[in-house]
């Protein structure tokens, strides 16, 4: 079987950013019920020198629009890191997950064996396609969407593996 490296990233991508909405209305249910001001999960962090869960939820959703257009050489959907509320991150969430859909697969595609070049504040890096979406950008992705889900989970909300997995295709339950 092969698979396309577009397949192998935006329909993986789509089902955590779906997952991650789903955690933003669980932390959003919790503090309605536990009369908790949202504000103390969205700025919840598990070290002081880690981001908080609104920062990780930002730059998930710049990973995945940065991995996607990067590959597709389209130009990346800038978005502010301005969100203070549940509300305003899964819009966030939701203008990302259409920027991903509305990318031609092909282009995708088309960045195998090609060189990917972005600069960091240390240095600039080369990659072939395969290899930054592959090694680079889906870990980074997979890193934030973790440390989000361990933020919320850390602070008492009910969330479990499902809430990180989302919604798995499935052809069938035996």
């Amino acid at each position: 079987m092969s698979l396309s490296l577009h397949q192998a990233c935006i329909p993986l991508m789509l089902q955590m950013l779906g997952s991650l909405a789903g955690m933003c209305d669980k932390a959003a249910a919790h503090c309605a019920e536990k009369k908790i001001d949202p504000q103390a999960l969205l700025t919840a962090r598990l070290y002081p020198n880690m981001y908080t869960f609104q920062k990780q939820v930002q730059v998930s959703t710049d990973w995945a629009r940065n991995n996607a257009s990067m590959l597709a050489g389209v130009d990346a959907q800038k978005a502010p890191h301005d969100e203070k509320s549940f509300d305003e991150l899964r819009a966030r969430i939701a203008s990302t997950v259409a920027f991903l859909k509305g990318i031609e697969p092909s282009k995708i595609d088309a960045a195998e064996g090609r060189e990917i070049t972005w600069t960091t504040p240390s240095n600039t890096r080369v990659m072939l396609g395969e290899d930054f979406a592959l090694h680079q950008a889906m870990p980074q992705f997979f890193f934030h969407v973790t440390t989000a889900y361990a933020i919320l989970r850390h602070n008492g909300v009910e969330i479990a593996k499902r809430d990180f997995m989302g919604d798995v295709p499935r052809v069938k339950f035996i």
